[in-house]
């Protein structure tokens, strides 16, 4: 079909178009997208196989759907996507505010223009990415925001009464007519504005100041919200929740891989800081363990969640990191160190919430605790385990390290250290070379030096070495043999 040419009705009858509802509209597009195996859904990570169908057997139901899961799940990005799924062009009457179908008019508006000009009506077309409309709830949104109001004026002027539709001045939604309407956190709706949502999902009809008019509306309607256990603010009331068709719970990602993927997706990063600054995979698996362990630590509240967020604006304050140490240091490349960890603490601090906000268990605290507890669970994971209690006659993997730290040496970073200082400095370390090799005999030469790192980083959070915090750096050394050898 040639939008370009068709300007009015009489041209758009010669064709073969008629009318369909967008929920139709979803359906048959999500139809031949699967017989032609495309997914628009594809830039989702880890709901392949529990939301994602869950969201297409509700469009193909034809549903208005309720995504309800905790921040940072994908919620909003998953309703932008149905975009893809409207047709690219579709009719409408010009001039109207709810953009009235040329075969389907529904405001007396449109109704008028067709009596007067008939088949000369003239028409435009709207592009499916400007189908779609979006209103975070706030408590102060009211019933004239979303539904619309009554124009005075324009009824004294038309001598006509207020329960005529012409002298409504239109909301949010009867102008997102034939749209994808997404309402975000629903629960913070006020409950007297979710009740005049009743009528538009059922009966396709508005009550404005107690009068009711007859606007048989054709809408997709998405909402999102938190669990309402965990907002204090409010709830989905009742009879609302029973005239929305689908409810689908969304969820975390249960793996790192998933979580790696979501991470480098989303992050925004320059093209210099992807080119010049490396981030080994180590690295990147220990960003998203921090947020593993955040979800499960008794210090955050589970019921808020920690949202995905968190891992994006962590690997981008890492990257930032890295970058400044390189610029201090005069240098043009770099590999991402243990050390540059620590400048992603700010990103933490503020995407989760403590169960006790007080003076032991501070964000600054809790963040950093986070870390080392990422760092715990990734080491038991490469390594040998370390045992509390060892026996006497079992030589331990981690001997030969110890006794290199024991002979008075120690291992002193400072943070602005350019790359050949930090290699240098690992390398004197050859227990801590062969440990690596018998271990990870499979580690890329471009990350050795960080696996090094956090070997003896590991090594700290166990207990078998110390680490002592410098003005511009650390320095880790043997927790006993200073002790011993001055007695």
């Amino acid at each position: 079909m040639n939008y370009k040419k068709i300007k009015n009705i009489g041209q758009l009858k010669d064709t073969n178009y008629s009318y369909k509802s967008i929920k139709d509209e979803l359906r048959e597009n999500l139809i031949k997208n699967i017989k032609d195996n495309k997914d628009i859904f594809s830039s989702i990570h880890g709901y392949e196989n529990s939301v994602i169908p869950q969201i297409k057997r509700a469009i193909l139901s034809r549903h208005n759907i309720n995504l309800l899961g905790l921040r940072g799940q994908a919620k909003t990005k998953i309703a932008r996507l149905l975009v893809n799924l409207l047709d690219d062009y579709i009719p409408y009457i010009a001039g109207s505010e709810i953009n009235d179908d040329p075969l389907n008019p529904i405001s007396n508006f449109a109704k008028e223009v067709i009596a007067e000009k008939g088949d000369k009506t003239p028409i435009k077309w709207l592009h499916k990415s400007e189908r779609f409309a979006e209103k975070l709830a706030t408590p102060d949104v009211t019933v004239a925001d979303i539904i619309g109001d009554i124009d005075p004026i324009k009824a004294a002027n038309l001598k006509l009464s207020y329960a005529d539709e012409r002298v409504i001045h239109y909301g949010m939604i009867p102008r997102a007519n034939r749209c994808i309407f997404v309402i975000n956190e629903l629960p913070d709706l006020q409950a007297r504005i979710q009740v005049s949502l009743f009528n538009i999902l059922q009966e396709s009809d508005i009550q404005i100041r107690g009068f009711k008019v007859r606007l048989e509306l054709d809408m997709q309607f998405v909402f999102t919200a938190n669990p309402e256990d965990y907002t204090n603010r409010g709830s989905i009331v009742t009879p609302l929740k029973d005239r929305i068709g689908s409810q689908i719970i969304t969820h975390y990602p249960n793996e790192i891989k998933i979580a790696k993927q979501i991470t480098a997706q989303e992050i925004n990063a320059t093209d210099n800081q992807k080119k010049d600054i490396h981030v080994p995979e180590l690295a990147k698996d220990l960003i998203e363990q921090i947020c593993f362990e955040a979800r499960s630590s008794e210090y955050v509240d589970e019921k808020s969640g920690v949202s995905a967020r968190l891992s994006i604006t962590a690997y981008e304050n890492l990257l930032s990191s890295a970058e400044l140490r390189t610029l201090k240091s005069k240098g043009d490349k770099t590999i991402v160190r243990l050390s540059d960890f620590l400048g992603i603490i700010p990103a933490i601090t503020g995407k989760i919430e403590l169960v006790y906000e007080g003076e032991q268990e501070g964000s600054d605290f809790v963040a950093n605790h986070l870390f080392e507890s990422a760092i715990k669970t990734l080491f038991s994971k490469l390594f040998p385990k370390i045992q509390k209690l060892e026996k006497e006659d079992e030589v331990s993997p981690y001997e030969d390290i110890i006794n290199w730290f024991f002979e008075s040496n120690t291992f002193k970073l400072i943070n602005d250290s350019s790359d050949e200082e930090y290699k240098k400095s690992l390398n004197s370390i050859i227990p801590l070379e062969n440990f690596i090799h018998k271990y990870q005999p499979d580690c890329k030469e471009k990350d050795i030096l960080f696996l090094k790192e956090f070997v003896l980083w590991g090594m700290v959070q166990f207990k078998k070495l110390s680490k002592v915090e410098l003005n511009h750096g650390f320095e880790i050394q043997d927790p006993y043999g200073n002790f011993i050898k001055n007695i």
